[in-house]
């Protein structure tokens, strides 16, 4: 009987072992994003992306060093690039350090990359970086297939911001006035 028992005790996991993953929550660690991309473009698809980095530039992401303001990708020979990504160059790296607006590889599937080749080549869509991140150990880059905004589109977004922000402040106030009563 008690070598049975000890046998189910050998069954159950041990406290330690059961919570080794971490959440996805506590696994990405925002480095910078492109809110100007949002209000340029019309975002019709995100994907995620590997970069391929030296070793100075992954420190000096995890410093929060970066800068996608400027930043877009282009398909050339079947692989994909970042060019405009600026990663300031870190202070203690200094004979091996790296060019800040380097050329980077993303890191994507064959069958993704021929997709965006297809649709970036048929319709005039770009490939634009809308934040930089890393999930877990290693460094992705959010990027979308995007549409130019032509200027109406951007006064019409403004204007809609605006009109959401009086509401926000009308009901506000309501909230004031009958507290206050």
């Amino acid at each position: 009987m008690r070598l049975v028992s000890d046998f189910n005790l050998l069954k159950t996991p041990a406290p330690s072992a059961i919570n080794l993953t971490m959440s996805p929550e506590a696994a990405l660690k925002q480095v910078c994003t492109n809110r100007k991309a949002r209000f340029l473009y019309f975002i019709l698809e995100t994907m995620e992306a590997g970069i391929a980095l030296v070793g100075s530039e992954v420190k000096s992401l995890r410093a929060g060093k970066a800068n996608i303001r400027d930043g877009y990708a282009t398909v050339e020979r079947g692989e994909v690039f970042l060019h405009n990504m600026h990663i300031s160059p870190y202070d203690e790296a200094s004979l091996f350090n790296h060019d800040p607006m380097r050329i980077r590889k993303l890191l994507l599937n064959k069958q993704e990359i021929r997709r965006l080749t297809g649709k970036i080549n048929e319709r005039g869509f770009t490939l634009v970086p809308l934040s930089v991140y890393f999930k877990g150990k290693h460094a992705k880059v959010e990027i979308a297939l995007v549409k130019g905004k032509k200027k109406y589109d951007k006064r019409e977004d403004i204007a809609r911001r605006e009109h959401e922000r009086e509401m926000e402040r009308a009901l506000k106030g309501r909230r004031r006035d009958q507290r206050a009563e």
